[in-house]
């Protein structure tokens, strides 16, 4: 892998394509919105969402703009917006293929893989009804147990490319994500990570006693791009959500017709 000197956005989401298995944050973790909106603008197709654990807005412009075939997810919501109009839409027209799950199952799916173990198990699945819908999600006897011990067995999850904003990033390729562990999480199981900031840091931040501990390295970063307000119009570190445009667009994307006028309105900015 190769280190990742920021680049320009375009450069740096060449590892998306058709197909890609991606990770997605939820919003109060640095979904990278402008980044989803350069890939609707390219077409993107039948990408397969892994969300950590659930997703909003970002989520449910992919849906809308038929970029997803598959995602797997805890919940996709707009909060205190209402629910994701699209990502009901396409889960009721049979569009788009759910594989429903829990937050500490993603979680543990992707701790698995960056363990580099092919699974892990996991005891708060068993009774739930998800067991008969996740066939993948397996039930065995404890082996170190007595028998009687059931526990849940979980596949690793490897995304392709791990996708998300950070507050900022070094010419060498480390990136700050701060208290994010989930962001660190998902750069370790996927293959290739790609990360928005909204600015650079003059120095290494490896170097720095104060922000090496909130860093994460080169190492695990394939691409970097630089895009203030990266976010918008989630909130972000102090900057709040545009509640007024998150309002606009649950109420427009109701329709097919009015989330059309959406997304023209938006990629055309």
């Amino acid at each position: 892998m190769a280190v990742a000197i920021p680049t320009d956005l375009h450069t740096a989401l060449r590892l998306i394509g058709d197909g890609t298995l991606l990770a997605i944050p939820p919003d109060y973790a640095g979904a990278a919105l402008a980044a989803t909106r350069a890939l609707i603008r390219r077409g993107v197709r039948n990408l397969r969402l892994v969300c950590v654990p659930q997703s909003g807005l970002q989520a449910d412009m992919l849906i809308g703009a038929g970029a997803v075939a598959e995602i797997e997810t805890a919940a996709v919501t707009l909060g205190e917006y209402g629910l994701a109009p699209r990502f009901i839409a396409a889960i009721r027209s049979g569009a788009i293929r759910i594989k429903d799950a829990t937050c500490p199952a993603i979680h543990a799916g992707l701790q698995a893989s960056e363990k580099g173990a092919p699974f892990t198990a996991m005891r708060g699945l068993i009774g739930s009804d998800l067991l008969t819908v996740r066939p993948d999600w397996r039930v065995i006897d404890n082996p170190f147990g007595e028998g009687g011990d059931p526990v849940a067995l979980i596949p690793a999850i490897r995304p392709d490319v791990a996708l998300f904003h950070a507050p900022m990033a070094d010419r060498h390729g480390n990136v700050w994500v701060g208290k994010r562990r989930e962001l660190v999480t998902m750069a370790h199981a996927a293959a290739d990570t790609v990360v928005t900031v909204e600015k650079l840091y003059d120095g290494d931040l490896l170097a720095d006693e104060t922000l090496a501990a909130g860093t994460l390295p080169a190492l695990y970063v394939s691409g970097i791009a630089v895009v203030p307000e990266g976010t918008w119009p989630i909130r972000f570190g102090a900057r709040p959500t545009d509640g007024a445009h998150m309002a606009d667009y649950a109420k427009l994307a109701q329709t097919e017709a009015g989330f059309q006028t959406y997304l023209a309105r938006e990629l055309a900015r």
